[in-house]
């Protein structure tokens, strides 16, 4: 390697480095709050380190687990997520199938209007979203994952379509020859070779659904039901004010399992973008 490429290698990654700390740095902040006195945050301000006097250890998540639902909330995002995510891989994979390996004027036409929806801003749709959700009694937990698969379906249905191209078509040909039908050619032929398109997919759409906060906002009631986001976005103390250090403890709680995520799968997500980008 010429020394000008190690020059620029070496400027990429020291400015790759300071956006690295810059994304970390609020993230810190919001740790070093979450272990202070309510006192120190508002008065010695929030950008100062804890100090013996002001260290408050873990009497912070104990006062944001114990105030208002919050293990509810965590119940009800765990659920969104995993029903939500479990439902685009699964529908998603067989249109993506489906779409990949049968050429028509008709799945072209849903192949482009998927990768179309991804393009689509929310604020378009969210208010006549709000009302068919309610016509169509889609406003709870239970069944906002239908709502999640129609938005979810675009990234999903792209990225897996991609990754079916480069497969080879005798494979599944092979098996039919042997007996397989459709279903079982997809579950014990397909399903397996889709895992890192599979898991990227599942990751991406875990840590969008998991941290969403506008649309189980318009959908769901606020007074019945509230995800983590939304009681974050809510959070009030015992005397009905906002408490600085257990909203920073919540915070956390709500970061660090899909920081936990990510980091466990993100050598997958890189494996399936160029799986189902680059070779589509």
């Amino acid at each position: 390697m010429s020394s000008r490429k190690k020059f620029v290698n070496s400027i990429f990654s020291v400015v790759l480095s300071v956006l690295s700390l810059a994304y970390i740095y609020p993230i810190f902040m919001i740790l070093i709050n979450s272990l202070k006195q309510e006192n120190s945050i508002t008065t010695n301000g929030a950008f100062s380190l804890p100090t013996a006097e002001t260290f408050d250890g873990v009497t912070n998540y104990i006062n944001a687990i114990q105030a208002q639902g919050f293990l509810k909330s965590l119940g009800y995002s765990l659920f969104i997520t995993i029903s939500s995510v479990a439902a685009i891989l699964l529908f998603c994979s067989m249109c993506a199938w489906y779409l990949a390996r049968v050429k028509t004027v008709f799945t072209t036409a849903v192949y482009y209007l998927c990768v179309f929806s991804m393009v689509v801003p929310f604020q378009m749709v969210m208010f006549t979203l709000a009302s068919t959700a309610d016509n169509l009694n889609l406003n709870t937990p239970w069944n906002i994952w239908v709502i999640y698969l129609g938005f979810g379906a675009g990234l999903a249905v792209f990225m897996i379509t991609g990754f079916m191209k480069s497969v080879p078509l005798e494979i599944e040909e092979a098996a039919m020859i042997d007996g397989c039908t459709p279903i079982r050619t997809f579950f014990s032929i397909v399903m397996p070779m889709l895992k890192p398109t599979l898991v990227s997919v599942g990751i991406l759409e875990a840590m969008w659904v998991w941290n969403d906060y506008l649309l189980p906002t318009l959908v769901l009631d606020i007074k019945s039901y509230k995800t983590i986001p939304m009681l974050i976005q809510y959070f009030r103390g015992s005397y009905g004010r906002v408490e600085m250090g257990p909203m920073m403890a919540s915070i956390m709680l709500t970061i660090i399992p899909i920081i936990i995520v990510y980091l466990a799968g993100q050598k997958h997500i890189i494996k399936g973008v160029a799986a189902g980008a680059v070779k589509g």
